[in-house]
């Protein structure tokens, strides 16, 4: 039952990344398809197709738009993923972000083309519609609450997690929390490494297209095939961190290995990607094995608060996301301000920035982390007299 709740997550995720890159491979048809707008509105709507098929990178601050909710799936894990376990679980239910944004830009201009515009947001709203309801009959709280599941799962779950969970009510230690160096080099490991993540989502069709002139149905396949990649490996890296745990490495060396092998090589083969762009194969190579290795990530930094912090692992995934978020207001304006400038040396700028942020965020994660149960979200217990 626990794999399955793991697998409507997955869709679920899946639809709320797909329903916000949306926007990303509707917007230029969008903006093209005036014939319907009244005289007044036609001449401001022209004006932007010019803007978004230019490379520009204001065009792409139109395109930064990301999914929230991250966080209160931690609060479903803490209940129903056992410790040993946790990694996989969590990595099949995060990949799902992945596959969406695969699947808006692999069919995203097919539709498109075919069935015009609306139709993208008519069926990925739709296929929204069926995980709402999957998850409102299928998903509960807990192993205790959920009537299908077997005796030997509910008790195997329970006694995994009695030693970390309890359902007591405690006050928020939000001055400890503050001054947590683990949880603070948690959040801007995660923030530095969206700043990654962002970067494909919003310039990789712009780079593809900028580098080697492609049409945007190609483009369309080319700009998927890294989200793919990164879709099958975010599964793996979770039974990558597991299978370590059973072989008796420490948590959180399970969690920083993991954490380095999605961060470093990825940030390294987007700094080499303006020397050899004289190769195609070479650059399409390199752009999959960067953006397919970053999903590791999932098994190591992004489910650190259930370590840390079980008891609060909701809040502090729901906060870190958010705080993470700010780099897609972030990439943007970076990248408008090297690639106004010069486009090939802005592209260069642009990498080379990303390189030494990645870095930054998991040097600190490497010095700070942790993924023992910190001292304010241990169990208080009250003595009676």
């Amino acid at each position: 039952m626990r794999y399955g709740i793991a697998f409507i997550a997955h869709f679920c995720n899946f639809t709320l990344l797909a329903q916000n890159s949306i926007i990303s491979i509707t917007m230029v048809a969008m903006v093209n398809n005036t014939d319907h707008l009244p005289p007044h509105l036609n001449s401001s709507a022209e004006r932007l197709p010019a803007v978004l098929n230019s490379n520009q990178p204001e065009a792409s601050k139109h395109l930064s738009l990301k999914g929230t909710g991250y966080g209160g799936q931690f609060a479903l894990w803490q209940r129903w993923a056992p410790p040993n376990e946790r990694s996989r679980l969590c990595s099949i239910a995060m990949s799902g972000m992945i596959l969406g944004i695969f699947t808006v830009l692999l069919v995203g201009g097919i539709i498109t083309e075919a069935l015009g515009w609306p139709f993208v947001f008519y069926i990925f709203g739709g296929i929204g519609v069926v995980c709402c309801l999957l998850w409102v009959i299928l998903v509960y709280d807990d192993p205790v609450s959920h009537p299908w599941i077997s005796v030997p799962e509910k008790e195997y779950i329970l006694s995994s997690l009695n030693q970390q969970f309890s359902s007591e009510e405690q006050p928020l230690p939000i001055k400890a929390m503050l001054k947590s160096l683990p949880l603070w080099s948690m959040g801007l490991c995660i923030m530095t490494h969206q700043w990654l993540i962002n970067t494909f989502v919003i310039y990789t069709p712009t780079y593809i297209s900028s580098v080697f002139s492609v049409n945007i149905r190609d483009n369309g396949f080319l700009s998927s095939l890294p989200f793919f990649v990164a879709w099958a490996n975010g599964i793996l890296g979770g039974q990558l961190a597991d299978f370590l745990l059973s072989k008796n490495f420490r948590l959180i060396t399970v969690r920083k290995i993991v954490t380095i092998l999605g961060n470093t090589p990825s940030a390294v083969l987007i700094v080499v990607l303006p020397y050899v762009q004289s190769s195609y194969i070479t650059t399409i190579t390199f752009l999959t094995l960067s953006c397919g290795l970053g999903s590791l990530c999932q098994a190591g930094v992004y489910i650190n608060a259930l370590d840390i912090a079980p008891r609060y692992a909701s809040l502090l995934m729901g906060t870190s996301r958010g705080f993470a978020h700010s780099s897609a207001v972030l990439v943007p304006i970076v990248a408008g301000f090297f690639l106004s400038q010069d486009s090939e040396f802005g592209w260069r700028n642009l990498f080379f920035v990303l390189f030494a942020i990645n870095l930054f965020g998991l040097i600190i994660y490497l010095v700070f982390g942790k993924a023992d149960i910190q001292e304010w979200a241990r169990e208080r217990k009250l003595t009676r007299l």
